[in-house]
Formats: C-alpha cells, structure tokens, sequence
C-alpha cells in the first residue's frame, strides 16, 4: 500500500511538473533580450533620448503605479464582469480584395493591432493574435473577442510596425509566424531588434530607428516619432525605446500614436509630417494610477486636431481587460467628444474596413454589449 501510494504521488508530481513545464518552458524566450550586442548598444548610448542608463519621455511622466501596487491589483480583481461586454463582440470578415483596391484604407482587427493599405502596399500595425498578452499561457490578460480572421488569411505583408516591446503589441507567437513570410520587414523602435534577433529574425530583415530617423520599404517612408510611455518584458525597465509612426507614401500618409500618454509634441509632429489621411489614436486602458502613458479619449481627439488628421480611427480599447474602467466607455467618450468638437472618425467593428475618403456612417454598435 505505501509503495503504492508512493508511486500514486510520484505519478501526480510528475503531471505536476510536465503542466507547469507546458505553462512555463516558452517564458526565457518570451521575455526577449536586452539589446547588448556592440553595434546596437553603442547606437542607444549615443541616442538623445538615452539618459542615465534608460530611454526617457520627452516630459516627466510618472510610471505605474502612483497608488500602492497591491491597491491597484486588487482594484483590478473586483468587479471584473462589470468591464466585460454583456454579449459577443460582432466579428466582420473583411475583403482584402476591397481594400486593396483603395490607395489608402485600414481593417481594424481588435486592440492595437491593424492593417494598413496605402499606395500600394501592406502593413501591419502592432499585430496580435495571441490569446492572452503575457508571457505566461496561465496568466495574464485574455481576449474578449476573437480575431476577425486568422492570422494566415491575410495578404502579403510588407511591413510589420511595432510601437514598442510590451506583450499587448509585439507578440511572440504572432512574429514568429509573420517572419515565416519571407519578404516581410520589420519596422521597430530601438533596441527592439533585439527581441526579433532572438527569436531567429535575420538582421537584414529589421529597420530599427531612433526618433526622427527614418527607414525605407518598397515606396514607402517609416519615420519614428516621440511617444510618452514605457517599455520592458520582465522587471527590467526601459532599455528599449518606444515610439509613434509616420508612414507615407508619395501621394498619403498615415499616423499610428503607439501606446503613448498626451503630451505637447503632437503639434510639431502634424507640423512636421502631416497632414494625415488618417490617425491612429489610442483611446483605451486609461486609469489615474497612470495618468502620462495613456490617453484618455478627449486627450486623443486634442491629439488627432493637432497632428492635422482627416479622419479619427480609435484604437487600444475592447480586447482586453487592462484598466478599471469599462468595457465600452472609451468609445463612448470618443463619440461624445468627437461629435462635440466637428472631428471626422469611425467607430469600426473587428474586421470592418476603413475607407478615409468614404467613413461608414458612425455608429453605435457596442451600446447593445453594455453601455459605459
């Protein structure tokens, strides 16, 4: 009997530690790799935006967490069907025929993640197709939706752009697959490479940029602007940098805000490289604990003014779970103060199309999920 139930518990530690090798063997790969080698550190000393040994906002910008962590935590654990939608987020399966007869136009695909048709070519914005963006297959924030199509149903690529190196907008498992296309080019901020690197992307493949530096693909132009926010996959913070986009074409231009607080440069970017067929602007995830490094959506739309944007796409906002407020209140402060204000924007569902020259007329779908 003792033999038995020796081995009975043997069996089971063994389960044990095969489950939680499952949950766990991905993690070391998952976290990336700080950007040590020669060429590259030498790159992000020299940077302007490198100081004391990390990457800097452009203004002061307090980090999370301004209350105590385990406040904050706790907080985010109560009431959590309360920031849930009350059905399923309706899902459109889009013609990729049909955008890619517009020379410019985008499909909004949940979260921060988006295609971008513009003169001719594809790109991706901060594609995520992972279930949960943690580094963890057990923990972390899920999705609420699925996405509109997977991941092998979209067109050619041409350019993947990522804002920065959290886990809600460079994904893995998403890369990996994207990478698996050969002509694929990745556009990322400093020091971001170096994830890509690690994960087996070649160099050659990798236009990585410092602020106000800009890379070539095909046509068109990349250029990285500021951003007020953070980076880092583990503990340690801020050795990557983070940025806007800029991606033009001879005739169009688009701007991607990145996962980025308000700040006063929005201005000088509009000045600079718009005006802007359309704007991607961050509307969700806000909170006071953080209250630099995302926006709420009226700071969003004084953003989409200032950069000179035509039309208003919001972003960041209904896939996941990553503030206090609700599901469905950043859409519907961006509808209220975009109506009040005279701005031009959409509110597309997963998977809708977007057309900057013929905007589907505004509406209010997400009030039938739970309205804020």
């Amino acid at each position: 009997m003792v033999a038995k139930t020796r081995i009975g518990t043997l069996g089971i530690g063994m389960a044990a530690a095969a489950t939680t090798a499952w949950l766990f063997h991905d993690v070391p790969s998952q976290l990336g790799k700080r950007p040590l080698s020669t060429d590259r550190a030498s790159r992000i000393q020299d940077s302007p935006q490198f100081v004391d040994g990390a990457f800097t906002n452009p203004m002061p910008a307090s980090l999370p967490f301004s209350r105590p962590p385990l406040r904050v935590v706790k907080e985010m654990m109560a009431d959590r069907g309360g920031r849930l939608p009350t059905g399923e987020v309706p899902l459109v399966t889009p013609s990729f025929e049909t955008v890619q007869s517009l020379d410019i136009g985008a499909v909004w695909f949940g979260h921060s993640s988006a295609f971008l048709r513009i003169e001719g070519h594809n790109v991706l914005i901060d594609p995520v197709w992972s279930y949960r963006v943690s580094p963890s297959r057990l923990l972390g924030p899920r999705r609420i939706h699925e996405t509109p199509v997977p991941l092998d149903a979209l067109p050619d690529i041409d350019a993947v752009v990522i804002s920065h190196d959290h886990y809600d907008h460079l994904d893995r498992a998403t890369t990996l697959a994207l990478a698996r296309r050969t002509e694929t080019q990745f556009v990322v901020p400093l020091g971001v490479g170096a994830h890509l690197q690690r994960w087996g992307i070649p160099l050659d493949r990798i236009i990585e940029l410092d602020w106000n530096e800009e890379g070539r693909v095909g046509d068109l132009t990349f250029v990285a602007t500021a951003a007020r926010h953070f980076s880092g996959r583990s503990l340690t913070r801020n050795d990557t940098l983070w940025a806007s986009w800029v991606i033009s074409g001879s005739a169009h231009r688009a701007f991607y805000a990145g996962d980025s607080g308000y700040f006063d440069g929005y201005a000088a970017i509009g000045e600079h490289h718009g005006p802007f067929d359309v704007t991607f602007m961050p509307v969700g995830a806000y909170d006071d604990s953080w209250p630099d490094i995302h926006m709420t959506p009226e700071q969003a739309v004084s953003a989409h003014v200032k950069l000179r944007g035509k039309l208003l796409v919001p972003v960041h906002w209904g896939t996941y779970t990553l503030a206090r407020h609700s599901w469905s209140e950043p859409i519907e402060r961006l509808w209220q103060e975009s109506k009040e204000r005279g701005v031009s924007f959409v509110t597309p569902r997963p998977g809708d199309i977007v057309n900057p020259y013929s905007p589907a007329t505004v509406n209010t779908w997400w009030q039938a999920l739970g309205a804020a």
